[in-house]
């Protein structure tokens, strides 16, 4: 079964089920009650379209409430009490990102988002977790350096080190956009996870931290980048499951574009001219597909010596899939300003062979 979405910041409900619209202004005597009244009916009614329709309204229900108790009461229940069909949960993860802010008081109080996303962020379905990342990814955007170390980081580290898979899948996202703005020993410790999560038992989680290798290499130091993201490329791109393999080709883009010509040719053309070689035809296709990109990155002289004949076999792989990918990135090919007029015409005389 998936993990549930209770929390342990939340230890009490603020609405028992015996809370409803109907009652409620009744018992209070305040008609400001009225508007969570309903988005508790309706996320209790049994028309998922109901329970929708009410996560879709949160901004309206917490624009009426104020900001204090949309903190104190609507997010702590959405919190502990949703639990629900995919697509409700997708739209709350998609309500509670930056632009809910304003709704709980502003840039000081991210960290009062970020109970429901964590939990969003464990659940089965990729989609959801995806969601819950790409918010969580707007919220750390909104904090300062300060508040990223006592809050957000706290919450990634959770997400790394989590029991389910799908919480470190989750975690592999949020890395980048954590690095910048942390301490030169919190920088380390992030360094030993993101590591940790590239030597992950279960495939999928090595598939995550593969797949935001070339983000996180953009976010820190030059001297990182030449050993430990190098380091994790190498490692990624010999794994025994291609859907990792595959992903580091495209890691290696991002990291090329960060190396001087000769740091490239040795620490990047080995293990690349390794993955054009590549038994399963998905990590073959993979460097077609990116191969204009790959051109760019390497420049003109290894792309001669090395990528001009890989794309030649390419052209004339089994797999129908990889030709094809290969073919349509000739336009790209012969307008590229990293191709040279000789290895325009050592491609073009080759098709013309085919032909």
């Amino acid at each position: 079964p998936a993990p549930s979405l209770a929390h342990p910041y939340n230890q009490s409900h603020f609405f028992p089920a015996s809370v409803s619209a109907a009652n409620m202004t009744t018992q209070e005597g305040d008609d400001s009650l009225y508007p969570i009244a309903v988005l508790i009916d309706e996320l209790r009614n049994e028309d998922v379209q109901l329970r929708l329709n009410s996560i879709k309204k949160l901004s309206t229900i917490a624009l009426a409430l104020g900001a204090e108790r949309t903190r104190d009461e609507l997010i702590p229940f959405l919190t502990e009490t949703v639990d629900d069909e995919d697509e409700v949960l997708w739209a709350l993860a998609e309500q509670l990102n930056a632009k809910f802010l304003p709704l709980v008081g502003g840039k000081d109080y991210t960290h009062v988002l970020l109970p429901a996303l964590e939990s969003l962020a464990n659940v089965e379905e990729t989609v959801v977790r995806d969601k819950a990342v790409e918010s969580l990814r707007s919220l750390a955007a909104e904090y300062t350096n300060a508040s990223i170390e006592s809050h957000f980081v706290p919450l990634l580290k959770r997400l790394a080190t989590g029991d389910w898979f799908t919480s470190r899948t989750s975690a592999c996202g949020l890395f980048s956009v954590s690095y910048p703005h942390v301490s030169a020993q919190m920088k380390t410790d992030l360094l030993q996870l993101f590591k940790a999560l590239c030597n992950d038992d279960t495939p999928m989680v090595r598939r995550a931290a593969a797949g935001k290798l070339g983000e996180f290499a953009k976010a820190v130091e030059v001297e990182h980048v030449k050993t430990n993201m190098l380091e994790l490329y190498t490692q990624l791109a010999y794994d025994e499951q291609d859907s990792v393999r595959l992903l580091a080709v495209e890691a290696s883009v991002a990291i090329a574009s960060l190396l001087s010509r000769e740091d490239i040719e040795t620490l990047i053309m080995p293990t690349l001219r390794h993955a054009i070689q590549d038994k399963s035809w998905r990590v073959r296709y993979m460097i077609a597909d990116k191969f204009t990109q790959l051109q760019a990155a390497v420049g003109p002289d290894m792309t001669k010596i090395d990528l001009v004949p890989a794309y030649r076999d390419l052209l004339k792989d089994p797999e129908a899939e990889v030709k094809t990918a290969a073919a349509l990135k000739l336009k790209g090919d012969s307008k590229s300003d990293n191709g040279t007029n000789s290895t325009r015409r050592s491609i073009v005389d080759f098709c013309e062979d085919l032909s």
